[in-house]
């Protein structure tokens, strides 16, 4: 099959479920900065009834970009993204941006993203995700920047991960071309992890756009420590998962008792910082992480996040760094 024509433009690719906050997020994009190049907005909406169509289009109806709206049911969040990634490729789009239905953009956002993408020698582009809380948020959350979304970095400088709710990705760049994410992902969570560690193994590049910033405001459900250490949790199942793939069971016995090890350190190291709770918490969040990882390669299910329960906040944590 012949590789798909590109043209340099961009396509704003949002996946959507049961919010109303939508709203707010293409309001921000009517704002935008112009980027050199032409935009449009695509909406993939993963309910299984079309709700978040008569949002759209109403919308659309007067947005200075062209929005298009996409089913693509249901409550798997991998069969949005591909949606997304599928209606790039058939309009030749080159450029993809992920962003989600709970966040605002910068006006200019995207252009600090397509700037990054012009400089670095690079098939993917992160921006940074600013979290922030209402009055009734735990103070210690704002000060331990629990729910920021940044890029996490290998020994040598280079990132080593990615993630969904702020990246451009060049749908020419060879490392992207044959890539999706992967259905049997997509109501667990760490679909994303799971594409960018593909694009990284096929020798892809992700570079960083600092000022590309984004907004969430951080619902009530979600500003617990309980919420974080199950998303914590899940993701250390992910980045376990990524990190079985091939190895021998002596290979993964090994890895769990890392990951064990890993955990009573950073469960010792709460201890120690009990009275500070931002410290405190935080390595909490660590060992949660270790504790997913160590389950998982110890056989524990998968959390499934996606599809069970529409109405939770919990159905649709950010896939954000790992932490060793």
């Amino acid at each position: 099959m012949s590789a798909p024509l590109f043209q340099d433009r961009v396509l704003i690719g949002i996946c959507t479920f049961r919010r109303p906050e939508l709203a707010a997020t293409l309001a921000s994009l009517a704002v935008l900065t112009p980027c050199g190049l032409p935009v449009v907005v695509a909406i993939a909406d993963n309910d299984a009834q079309p709700s978040a169509r008569d949002l759209v289009k109403g919308i659309a109806a007067d947005h200075p970009l062209e929005v298009s709206y996409l089913h693509a049911p249901q409550a798997n969040i991998s069969i949005a993204r591909n949606a997304l990634l599928d209606h790039a490729r058939a309009t030749g789009a080159r450029l993809l941006v992920y962003l989600d239905d709970d966040e605002t953009v910068e006006p200019d956002w995207l252009m600090h993203l397509v700037a990054a993408w012009r400089d670095a020698d690079a098939g993917a582009v992160l921006g940074p995700v600013r979290a922030h809380y209402r009055p009734d948020a735990p103070v210690w959350m704002d000060r331990a920047r629990a729910h920021d979304t940044l890029p996490v970095y290998g020994p040598d400088g280079s990132i080593t991960s990615g993630y969904t709710c702020n990246v451009l990705v060049d749908l020419a760049d060879p490392a992207a071309r044959r890539l999706s994410f992967d259905p049997v992902r997509g109501r667990s969570g760490g679909e994303d992890s799971a594409f960018f560690a593909g694009f990284l193994a096929a020798g892809g590049k992700i570079a960083f756009a600092p000022l590309a910033v984004v907004h969430e405001t951080v619902p009530s459900d979600r500003a617990r420590l309980a919420w974080l250490l199950r998303r914590r949790y899940r993701m250390g199942q992910t980045h376990a998962s990524l990190i079985a793939q091939g190895r021998p069971r002596a290979g993964r016995i090994r890895a769990a008792g890392v990951a064990v090890a890993k955990a009573l350190a950073c469960g010792g190291l709460a201890v120690v910082g009990a009275a500070r709770p931002a410290w405190r918490n935080r390595q909490l969040m660590r060992a949660a992480l270790h504790v997913g990882a160590a389950a998982h390669l110890g056989g524990a299910r998968q959390i499934e996040i996606y599809g069970t329960a529409p109405d939770r906040s919990d159905t649709e944590p950010r896939s954000g760094p790992k932490e060793s």
